[in-house]
């Protein structure tokens, strides 16, 4: 049997141009491409934070330490230049691989720089909480979520 998982992901990334009119990709700065496992031309998924967008294309190498992170072609309709992202890359391998797989998990700052690495999914790294799950609240993470009301 085979199974699909995740290899890499780049998380919380801020997208640094748009180029409707090339013929399609996503261009990532080369540092970030080697910290996430990613080759030229590798098949990826783009999930927009802003406004849920999500589909799939490829990574094209930027140069590197540059933190860009560009929307290419069609894409550049979905997702634009300042929005956070999530690159996501899978490997399709057979169930003893998947059980002891190993993904690399790339967090960055605001300017696109690795800030942490590892290979927990679901690591959050100290200091970005409240980022990362904004139901989370000053009474921790055991409280219970309350909408807020508009009008009181």
């Amino acid at each position: 049997m085979q199974r699909t998982m995740l290899k890499s992901k780049i998380h919380r990334a801020t997208v640094t141009q748009a180029d409707l009119h090339y013929v399609g990709s996503l261009t990532v700065s080369k540092d970030l491409m080697d910290a996430a496992d990613l080759l030229p031309g590798e098949q990826i998924d783009i999930v927009d934070i802003d406004n849920g967008n999500r589909l799939t294309t490829y990574v094209i190498e930027g140069p590197v330490d540059s933190g860009v992170i560009g929307i290419n072609g069609a894409a550049a309709r979905l997702i634009s230049p300042g929005d956070l992202v999530i690159i996501i890359s899978y490997a399709v391998v057979d169930d003893a691989e998947a059980r002891t797989l190993q993904p690399r998990i790339v967090f960055v700052d605001e300017d696109n720089r690795i800030a942490e690495a590892g290979t927990d999914p679901a690591h959050v790294p100290d200091g970005v909480a409240d980022l990362l799950d904004p139901r989370l609240d000053a009474h921790g993470p055991d409280a219970v979520h309350r909408p807020r009301t508009l009008h009181p």
